[in-house]
Order: structure tokens, then sequence, then C-alpha cells
């Protein structure tokens, strides 16, 4: 029979390591990294060894010797790939080099201690390297990096200093390895969690600067857009004024054609607001969720592209199964997937001769569906499509669709899929509706 305090201590440490191979295998499910799934390997054999180490099931020596030389080999592959900086830094003189033999000397002493405090070659050897990795780039930020080998130096030094392990070993405990496997549970977890947040972060500043060139891609052909917008009832204005002289310099203006033409004038002046208010709203950022009519902002990414379509002769036509349907958002960034979806099938139109492009808006109970569909030659790459800066057009910078993709999904938690009809392409967009 075994002591009760030795199974405890020993299902605790399976149980950390098990974990952690979880752990780090659906971090490799989720993100494809080999140094992921490297390391859930270095951790099983690392189970392996220490299911042998402690003769609980049964005892082989082949099995500990076989377990520690592959957890070796696969730490060394993880480390070399977790690696951050330079593996050889750059020397200029005769003085960096004897700073860089003296910290490399202390490195291998401090790995030696490592390993003599602990006797397990796998970690000792993902601690050196990745210390290597810390003392050679400490210029550089490699705060992953930093946090794991800052946190086994602490560790090393308190049992140094307070000399633990001769203590542990007095008092009968089990081997201080143990604890190794803890720690290094721990630490790595740590890691991976500063490293994940460092990453979210970077996706969140690589989300702002692609819809920053959204913005700039778009903001020449929407000053041409206003252009064409404003020329009509400018020259409405400039005619109504034309009249007015006339009349009154012929004795005619009377004071209903006097008002006649003011109301005309303030037709046309409301018609330019109207479209300075739609562009001034869809490039205004709004990261503001509210619930809104899907049908409104329909109407006003029509009116943004409308003198482009116009110019082009693309007819447009809407159906809308009900004008009180409603999502939860920012408006103008529906806005902005629109006005992508409407440019795209625009360029799709340019050799077609009846171009046309229809716009379907339509609900379940629970969800808010979207149509964009044109007559053109439909899509041929499905799989790029959504991908950053991938454009089937020669001036194309190819971060339209990915910031479709971008906006819906994490915007408004919503999906979009691209098809093509019997007509041409077909987009579709899919929310949550408000309640």
């Amino acid at each position: 029979m075994y002591d009760m305090n030795v199974v405890l201590f020993y299902g605790a440490t399976f149980g950390i390591v098990a974990m952690t191979i979880l752990y780090t295998f659906i971090r490799y499910v989720y993100s494809k990294e080999w140094i992921y799934l490297i390391y859930s390997i270095m951790q099983i054999f690392s189970l392996l060894f220490i299911v042998a180490y402690s003769q609980l099931f049964f005892q082989n020596l082949f099995i500990e010797d076989v377990s520690i030389t592959f957890a070796s080999l696969f730490a060394f592959a993880f480390a070399i790939g977790f690696y951050q900086g330079e593996f050889i830094p750059k020397i200029e003189n005769q003085k960096e080099l004897f700073i860089y033999t003296v910290i490399l000397i202390a490195l291998l002493l401090t790995a030696f201690y490592h390993y003599m405090l602990f006797e397990y070659l796998p970690y000792t050897v993902i601690y050196f390297v990745l210390f290597v990795s810390v003392a050679f780039n400490f210029k550089q930020e490699i705060k992953p990096t930093l946090i794991y080998v800052l946190g086994w130096s602490l560790f090393c030094l308190f049992l140094y200093f307070t000399d633990f392990k001769q203590s542990y070993v007095q008092e009968g405990f089990l081997d201080i390895v143990l604890v190794a496997f803890a720690i290094e549970a721990v630490l790595f977890t740590l890691s991976i969690a500063y490293t994940y947040r460092a990453l979210h972060f970077e996706n969140q500043q690589y989300q702002a600067r692609l819809v920053h060139q959204t913005r700039l891609a778009q903001s020449g052909q929407m000053i041409g857009n206003i252009t064409h917008q404003w020329r009509q009832p400018l020259n409405n204005i400039s005619y109504i004024l034309i009249n007015l002289k006339k009349a009154f310099s012929q004795n005619r203006l009377t004071q209903a054609y006097w008002e006649k033409k003011v109301q005309q004038v303030q037709d046309q002046l409301n018609f330019m607001s109207t479209t300075i208010d739609d562009f001034n709203a869809f490039y205004t950022p709004n990261k503001e969720k509210e619930s809104f009519f899907v049908h409104t902002v329909i109407q006003q990414a029509l009116r943004i592209v409308d003198s482009e379509f116009k110019q082009k002769g693309i007819e447009t036509q809407i159906s809308v199964q009900n004008t009180s349907i409603k999502i939860v958002g920012a408006s103008n960034e529906l806005a902005q997937v629109l006005v992508i979806l409407l440019s795209n099938a625009k360029d799709a139109l340019m050799d077609v001769e009846h171009p046309k492009v229809v716009i379907r808006l339509k609900s379940s109970p629970s969800e808010v569906f979207i149509e964009v569909e044109d007559n053109g030659s439909g899509i041929k790459q499905f799989d790029k499509i959504f991908q950053p800066y991938f454009s089937t057009k020669e001036e194309g910078l190819g971060i339209g669709l990915s910031m479709v993709k971008t906006i819906v999904e994490e915007s408004f938690q919503g999906k979009v899929n691209a098809s093509n009809s019997a007509q041409g392409a077909l987009f579709c967009l899919k929310f949550e509706k408000a309640i």
C-alpha cells in the first residue's frame, strides 16, 4: 500500500501536467501554431516520465530514459520556436565581446544550477534557451519570454538563499522535481496569456489601420461623389437665379412667383444638406452601439453612391419586407459595409449591357438578412475574396471585402456569405434582430 500523501502529491502533479497538455493542444487547434503542439508533445513525454518515475503503476527505467530523452528534444524545439530576437548578438568591439562572454558563462552556470536543483533536463533546456533570448536581446520588448525566465530565476534564487532543497529532502518530502512541474505550468500559462493579450492588442491595432486605409481608399471616390451630387442642384439654383433676375428686369416678379422660386432653392439646399449629412455620418467614427432602422441605413448608402450609379447607368432595386426592421450596432459601420458592397458591384458591372443591383431586406423572428446582388460575371475565387490585400482589380487595394467581414463579424457578431446566383454575385449579411 502507498502512503496517501504520496498518492495525492503525484495525483496533483499528474493533473497539472495533463491540464497543461490539454490547454496547449487546444491552443494549437485554434491558432495552428506549431510551438503549442511541440510543447504539448513535450509534456506528454514528461507525464510518461513522471508516471514511470513514481512507480505507482509500474517500474521501468527504459521508459524513464526514453521519455526524458524525447521530452528534452521537444523542449529544445519549443524553446527555439518561442525564442524572441537574434540568436547571435551583433558584436562591434572587444568590450561587447567580453560582456557577452561573461553573460553566456553566467547563463551556463545558472542553467547548471537549475538542473542540479530540479534534475529534470527538459525544463532546464527551455529555461536556458529563453534566458539566452532575454540576455542577448535585452533592448527589445520580449515580455512573454521575460515573464517565463524571470519567474524561474526568482524561484531559483529563493531556493538558493533559503537552502530549500536540503530542508525539503531532510523533512522526507517527495522529490522536488514535482514542484518543478507545477512551477513550469504556472509560468508557461502566464507567458501564453500575456502573448495572447499582446496579439489581441496587435490585432485591434491592425483592424484600426485597416479601417483607416479603407476610408482613405474611399475618400477620393467619395469626394467625387459629392461633386456629382452637388453639380445638379447648383445648376438648378443657377437657373432659378437667372429666372428671378429676368422676371425682375421685366417687372414680372410677383409675390407668388418669388415664393415659388425661394421654395425651389430651399429644396435644392435641403438636398445638398442631406448629402453632406450622409457623408458626415459615413466618415464620423462612431463605435457606440444603438438600435437603428436598417432600411434608413440602406437608403443612406444608396444616396452616397447614387451619382456614380447614375453616371454608369446602373439600375437599383430595393425589396424591403418591413421598414421597421432593426439591428443593434453602429449605423455608420453598416453604411460602410453597404457602400463597399455597392462599390464592388459597380466595378463588376463595368462591361454589362444592362447593369442592375438588387438589395433585399428581410427578417425572421430572430435574425435580419441583407442581400446585395448584381448581374455581373460572378465571383471566381471564393477562398480568397475576404483575405486582406487580395484584389481581382489591378488598381485595387484588396481591403474592402476584408473590411466587410471584419465589421460584420466583430462589430455586429453577424455573418457574411458570398455566392454566385443565377444573376451574378450575391452577398448575404446576417445579423441578430433587435428586440
